[in-house]
């Protein structure tokens, strides 16, 4: 198979994203008709997770099965990590035994070292910087709802986290506008920003970041937000609740957007809070279409790194 590949950032799909997108779209197909594809019969997937996760981790180990692989869920309490060996004999050790690695990881350096160390593929399962499977999961949901990113609109609204990094990244792309509202001292990384500003040059696609959430959803055919308080962030949680809140998503601010303009959510969502139950359930929402797709993205990524599909 020549060099590995790892998913550390979006950008190392940067070359074939839509390629990426187009391969999901057509094993999600082949899972719908009930028809088997397996190129990952005995191989398998090592997953770390320092995090909690239902999506990434359910997508993964079902995509694995599907797939013909098997998975298998490591908790830092399960392996020698948790007990001072360090992540790069981790990464050499697995490396002998398995065909790749998702890990979900507090800290990106450590996701870039394990990366470094092993000698099968990576696949970042979310860090503090970026969760790339999530951006490609959303990228295929929003293509197969409209078809095509030409002259589509995103606005992201609320906290400039890793899901916000990614989604900047992703849709220039792509080629697909993108206006972030973030309460200020909140924003999107500014070096992450500043590349997808490069490539949206190149890709014809704007990028904005503001502060008004009004202003972001004006022509918007997407609204996507996520939780204002992330994993390990608890000793914040009341201040950025206040800070949030002008950026609950809500038919208020829907009202702003375009008409047929639909809603986004990574979940877990905290209802009541950055989403409205009224619109998180509503005739708007794609939100369960979106974590459905976390399957079939996962399964277009596992195949594409680890058997070069």
């Amino acid at each position: 198979m020549g060099t590995k590949r790892d998913l550390v950032s979006i950008l190392d799909v940067k070359d074939d994203l839509v390629g990426l997108l187009e391969l999901a779209a057509s094993i999600k197909n082949r899972t719908k008709a009930g028809e088997p594809y397996e190129p990952l019969r005995g191989k398998s997937l090592a997953m770390i997770f320092e995090k909690a996760s239902t999506r990434t981790r359910v997508s993964f180990e079902v995509g694995m099965t599907q797939l013909g692989g098997h998975a298998l869920f490591l908790s830092p309490n399960d392996l020698q990590i948790g007990r001072g060996e360090t992540i790069a004999d981790t990464a050499r050790v697995l490396s002998r035994y398995v065909d790749g690695i998702m890990y979900r990881a507090f800290r990106r350096e450590n996701v870039v070292e394990l990366a470094q160390n092993a000698s099968v593929p990576v696949i970042n399962g979310l860090d503090d910087r970026e969760h790339p499977c999530q951006v490609i999961a959303d990228l295929f949901t929003i293509l197969e709802h409209n078809g095509s990113f030409k002259e589509l609109k995103l606005a992201y609204v609320g906290d400039g986290n890793n899901v916000c990094n990614s989604l900047l990244l992703g849709a220039a792309i792509v080629g697909m506008d993108m206006t972030a509202a973030c309460p200020s001292g909140y924003e999107p990384d500014a070096e992450i920003l500043a590349t997808a500003r490069r490539i949206a040059k190149d890709s014809g696609s704007k990028i904005h970041v503001v502060a008004d959430p009004v202003v972001a959803v004006q022509q918007a055919d997407v609204v996507y937000t996520d939780v204002w308080v992330s994993m390990g962030q608890e000793k914040e949680k009341e201040q950025r609740e206040k800070v949030f809140r002008p950026y609950q998503v809500n038919s208020k601010l829907l009202d702003h957007a375009k008409r047929d303009a639909v809603v986004m959510h990574c979940l877990p969502a905290h209802r009541g809070l950055e989403i409205t139950d009224e619109v998180m359930d509503g005739p708007r929402s794609i939100v369960f279409d979106q974590a459905e797709n976390r399957l079939h993205a996962q399964k277009a990524i596992l195949s594409r790194l680890l058997a070069g599909v």
